[in-house]
C-alpha cells in the first residue's frame, strides 16, 4: 500500500478499523477531537460497528467494558483529565481480564492544564492510575507511522493477555501530519474470544464481576494477574537503541520528547561528543534490561522529559545504584527544541570530564 499523508489522531482511527475494532467509545477534548470524527466517519466500513459519542468520559469506559464482555475489539480515547475520569473503569476492566484498547493524547496539567503537548500521565499510565493492584501494557510512540503500528499492535496484545492496553501519545502526535503506511490487516471476520458473552444457550450461564467478599478468592485473582504480568515484562518489552554502542552519556526519553533528543544527539555528534539514546516503546513493561546492559559500560544518564521528572524513578530502580542520573524537563505544555536540549547534553557532558 502507498504512503498517505494523515494526522496522527486520524492514522489511529485507520490502524484500529483495520485492526478489526467493532466499537468506539469518546467523549469530545482537545487535542485527540480528530480521532473522534474520524471513528464517527469511517467506522462503519466495518460489519456490526458502533460508534457512540458517550454524555461523559464515565459513561465512555463503561460502554467499552460492555462491548468488550460481549467479545468485540473495542477502543476509546481522550486527553488527560479525560483520562483520570476513566480511571475506574479501567481498574474493573482490568479485574475481569477484559482487553481494550485506551488513547490518551496527553496535554499539559495538573487540573485542566492547557491544550499543548506535555508528557506529565506517565505515572498515571505505568502505575495503574486507578485503585487495586493491576497493571496495563502502555505503549509511547514517536512518530505518526509507529501510532499506525502499535495500535495494531495494541489490539493484538490486549486479546493475547486479556488486559487494557494504553497508547500514550501527546498532542503533538496527534495533530501532526507524516506519511504513513498501514502494514496490519485483520480479517473481515474476527474470531469471537472463547470468554465472551454471547447468551448460554447449551451452557451454564458466566456471571464476570470485580466484586468478592471472599478475600482469598481476591487475593488469588490477585496473584493470577501478577503472574500474567510477570510474562508481558518478560515477552513484550519494546525499546530503542540509537547511537549507543561508544557513547559515554546515554539519554532516555519517550515519544516526541525523544525525537527532540535525536535531534540534540545528531548535534553534539557532529562536536565529537559520543551521546546516545535509549527510547522506551513500552513504558510498561519497562525495558529495566536494556538499562542494567548499557550501565556495563556508560556510567552517565541523562533523563529528558516534558514533564518535572516521572521517567527517571524507572530509570533509578533500573540503575540500582551503578550509574548516575541526570534530568531536564519542561513541564506544562512547553516544548523545548533540539538546540536547546544539544546545550544541556555539552553542558552536563563537559562538567563530568567526558570530553577528555
Amino acid at each position: 500500500m502507498a504512503k498517505v499523508l494523515m494526522t496522527g489522531n486520524a492514522a489511529i482511527g485507520e490502524a484500529a478499523i483495520r485492526a478489526g475494532c467493532q466499537s468506539y467509545f469518546g467523549y469530545p477534548i482537545t487535542p485527540q477531537n480528530e480521532l473522534t470524527e474520524y471513528m464517527a466517519t469511517h467506522l462503519s466500513r466495518r460489519k456490526g460497528c458502533s460508534f457512540i459519542q458517550a454524555e461523559s468520559e464515565i459513561a465512555a469506559i463503561n460502554m467499552v467494558y460492555g462491548a468488550s464482555l460481549v467479545g468485540v475489539r473495542t477502543i476509546t480515547s481522550s486527553s488527560s483529565p479525560g483520562i483520570s475520569l476513566k480511571q475506574e473503569g479501567i481498574s474493573y476492566l482490568a479485574a475481569c481480564e477484559l482487553p481494550a484498547v485506551i488513547v490518551n493524547m496527553s496535554r499539559g496539567g495538573p487540573g485542566l492544564g492547557s491544550i499543548v503537548a506535555a508528557q506529565s500521565d506517565y505515572f498515571q499510565a505505568t502505575r495503574g492510575g486507578g485503585h487495586g493492584d493491576y497493571r496495563t501494557i502502555v505503549l509511547a510512540p514517536s512518530s505518526v507511522q509507529e501510532l499506525a503500528d502499535l495500535t495494531g499492535k495494541a489490539f493484538d496484545l490486549a486479546d493475547k493477555y486479556k488486559i487494557p492496553v494504553i497508547i500514550l501519545g501527546d498532542g503533538i502526535l496527534g495533530q501532526m501530519m507524516e506519511p504513513v503506511e498501514f502494514n496490519h490487516e485483520a480479517p473481515a471476520e474476527l474470531p469471537v474470544r472463547r470468554d465472551a458473552l454471547r447468551g448460554a444457550k447449551g451452557r451454564p450461564s458466566k456471571f464476570i464481576k470485580t466484586f468478592t467478599s471472599n478475600p482469598s478468592e481476591l487475593e488469588e485473582i490477585n496473584w493470577s494477574l501478577f503472574r500474567r504480568y510477570e510474562l508481558i515484562k518478560r515477552d513484550e518489552t519494546a525499546y530503542e537503541i540509537f547511537l549507543a554502542e561508544d557513547a559515554d552519556l546515554v539519554v532516555v526519553a519517550f515519544g516526541i520528547a525523544a525525537r527532540i533528543a535525536k535531534g540534540a544527539i545528531r548535534t553534539v555528534r557532529t562536536e565529537g561528543l559520543k551521546v546516545g539514546l535509549l527510547r522506551p516503546i513500552t513504558l510498561w513493561p519497562f525495558p529495566d534490561e536494556a538499562v542494567k546492559e548499557l550501565v556495563k559500560r556508560v556510567k552517565q544518564f541523562l533523563v529528558f522529559e516534558m514533564n518535572m521528572g516521572q521517567m527517571i524513578e524507572d530509570v533509578q530502580l533500573a540503575l540500582e545504584g551503578k550509574g548516575e542520573v541526570f534530568f531536564y524537563g519542561r513541564p506544562g505544555g512547553v516544548i523545548p527544541t533540539p538546540s536547546e536540549v544539544a546545550r544541556v547534553i555539552s553542558r552536563l557532558y563537559y562538567q563530568k570530564g567526558l570530553s577528555k
